[in-house]
């Protein structure tokens, strides 16, 4: 399946001279990352072979090499992320200011533990937050270009990265054979600007990724701090609390790489893809069990959740007043610090 979108992409790309050839090239390269992303999610929680180094190397290959996406990075971030799913500030798949904030609860002033500096709702913010509903899908159709750089960032640092240097070879191999595919495109009267459109619409149909992603979590509960301090906060409630599944049939599993089951992902994260269906009807029978609510509504129904969830988080961000701080407050800021 992987090879046959990656060659008819090659074939429509190098071997066709028509735009619309070139297009659908376009489109299956895009469908090719998204589809090797749930590979590239599996390898990264060692969850293929179960053998560290084994899936180490292959995410080499399936990360760096054929997707961009450095595996180094992407373990440093995800790993956080599912220790501290949805706090606001420990996990860093939920802090997007200046441009998106998940929850009013963003607003106003807090240190990243894992970008290690303090995030304001300064003036930028607060204006872009404020139409986040608005960007927030045509982000997403290119938010892989920040990906990229990302990984890019951490390689060049001086942070230690378990295999730098190979990720840094195939790394730059991704580039060598992306730009060369994008090079010899036989482009028609358009010259270049189809080279550029070839990488904007690959890109973008590959975002789709990032809005599944972003599906899981965005619209779920935050919380300030870590959890896991009692009854009411432990493992379980909490994952169950800050995730939510995609409800689908079997056949369209593979559309979905793994992610339509999230909650059992983050309760087991090594558990392997084809697993997951099963484990959801356990982990739904235990929670009528326990009263814990299941969360799993229909692919479309979650994105209309999301984008309600994140306009009334930027409808809350028009009415906040510039504090003496010089910051933007809301009141869930001022009542956590005992301000007013």
């Amino acid at each position: 399946w992987f090879a046959a979108l990656l060659a008819g992409a090659v074939y429509c790309t190098l071997a066709c001279t028509s735009f619309a050839a070139h297009m659908a090239g376009a489109v299956l390269l895009g469908a090719f990352w998204q589809q090797m992303a749930g590979v590239g999610h599996d390898i990264g929680h060692n969850g293929v072979t179960h053998v560290w180094k084994t899936d180490n190397t292959i995410g080499l290959l399936v990360g760096n090499f054929l997707t961009g996406i450095g595996m180094g990075w992407w373990k440093r971030s995800h790993n956080v992320h599912h220790v501290v799913c949805n706090s606001i500030e420990n996990d860093p798949d939920i802090q997007h200011m200046p441009i998106f904030a998940v929850s009013p609860e963003i607003f106003g002033r807090f240190f990243s533990s894992y970008h290690q500096h303090w995030v304001e709702t300064d003036a930028a913010a607060r204006f872009l937050v404020s139409y986040q509903h608005w960007l927030f899908y045509p982000i997403m159709a290119f938010a892989r270009f920040n990906l990229y750089a990302q990984a890019w960032l951490l390689l060049l640092s001086d942070e230690y990265v378990h295999n730098k240097k190979w990720e840094m070879v195939a790394s730059a191999g991704f580039i060598a054979w992306l730009s060369s595919l994008v090079a010899y495109i036989p482009v028609g009267p358009w010259g270049n600007w189809e080279r550029v459109l070839y990488l904007l619409v690959s890109h973008n149909v590959a975002g789709l990724l990032h809005v599944q992603i972003c599906l899981s979590h965005f619209a779920m509960e935050t919380y300030h701090g870590v959890p896991y301090k009692g009854e009411e906060d432990e493992w379980f409630r909490m994952q169950l609390a800050t995730t939510l599944n995609i409800d689908c049939p079997a056949w369209l599993d593979w559309f979905h790489i793994g992610l339509q089951f999230q909650i059992e992902h983050h309760l087991w994260p090594r558990l392997p893809r084809h697993n997951l269906r099963y484990a959801s009807k356990l982990v739904q029978e235990f929670c009528k069990e326990q009263g814990v609510n299941y969360h799993m509504p229909k692919w479309i129904d979650a994105q209309f959740d999301l984008v309600a969830h994140m306009k009334e988080t930027a409808m809350k961000a028009r009415d906040l007043k510039r504090g003496d701080a010089g910051f933007y407050e809301s009141p869930i800021w001022e009542g956590l610090n005992a301000q007013g």
